[in-house]
């Protein structure tokens, strides 16, 4: 097993930093049903340095599966949709609402601005019809087998990956210098 060796930096130093070089986008789950997607989402969400995880709803989440990266990431819990919705319209957030059945455009030709909030919802029931219609956009990522969706922490990792990768072409800088 790797081992990596322990940060000489306390944690607030090390969150920071991290916040130094952040990326603008944020990720957002109307709570899903299984409460290792979350953790995983923000574990996921850790890896790409997401401005920020939105928790909408309450239901509980597990920590394990955040593998101890919810310590070092902006994780704000939002009782329902109607506050997440009130708090995006306040703060002018651009909505790319993930949903496979409502999709208006594939993931490769969306509009994924820098400071999207890419929103996810749960896996029995989607977003929700108030965030569809609320969204800048309904995105959708293609599958080619015959499974109807993908479970909700991979299709939030995708979304990052395709964020990212149309960022960091050939010869961009990854990590912002001081």
């Amino acid at each position: 097993m790797a081992k990596v060796p322990p940060f000489r930096m306390p944690r607030e130093e090390i969150r920071a930093e991290l916040d130094r070089i952040r990326h603008p986008f944020r990720i957002a789950v109307e709570r899903a049903k299984n409460p290792f997607n979350i953790g995983a989402i923000i574990r996921t969400s850790h890896s790409f340095l997401a401005r920020e995880i939105l928790l909408i709803g309450s239901e509980p989440w597990y920590e394990r599966a955040a593998m101890g990266m919810q310590r070092y990431e902006h994780v704000r819990e939002i009782p329902s949709t109607t506050a997440f919705l009130e708090l995006a319209a306040r703060e002018g957030w651009k909505l790319a609402v993930f949903e496979k059945d409502e999709a208006a455009v594939g993931l490769w030709e969306a509009d994924l601005p820098e400071d999207v909030v890419l929103v996810f919802g749960n896996e029995d029931d989607g977003c929700s019809r108030r965030l569809l219609d609320a969204a800048h956009q309904v995105v959708g990522i293609p599958m080619y087998g015959i499974n109807h969706s993908y479970p909700v922490s991979i299709a939030a990792g995708i979304a990052m990956a395709e964020w990212a990768r149309r960022r960091y072409q050939p010869g961009r800088v990854v990590v912002p210098s001081k």
